[in-house]
């Protein structure tokens, strides 16, 4: 068995393309979820990945009074709404109402873990 050594960048590329392919899926599995392209997919998971890295962590600052009193479960609106940034963003990416978003990031999550288990 071999060894695949990636750089710094290849492994984000391939993180992008792996969202990519979540996003497009989810888009597939959960009604009030449309995306009109995988090209589109890869264009939302490279938003996703920003969006991720510089608004999310405002949201989870702004919002931990809630989500300590929910026990943690306000997390699941934070990524809702982060994807509903994300499908504003995006053209031909949509996503109609907050419980899609957040049923939506679900599933984004675990198809990305599932596929970055052959990955690393």
């Amino acid at each position: 068995m071999g060894v695949i050594i990636m750089s710094n960048r290849d492994g984000i590329i391939v993180r992008i393309i792996i969202n990519a392919i979540a996003i497009y899926a989810t888009a597939k599995l959960v009604k009030g979820v449309e995306i009109s392209s995988f090209g589109t997919a890869i264009v939302a998971a490279l938003i996703l990945s920003i969006v991720n890295a510089l608004i999310k962590p405002l949201l989870m600052v702004l919002t931990l009074p809630v989500n300590f009193l929910s026990l943690g479960l306000f997390t699941f609106v934070v990524d809702g709404l982060s994807l509903m940034i994300v499908s504003g963003i995006t053209k031909g990416f949509e996503i109609h109402g907050i419980i899609p978003a957040m049923l939506a990031s679900i599933i984004i999550s675990v198809i990305s873990a599932l596929l970055g288990i052959f990955v690393d």
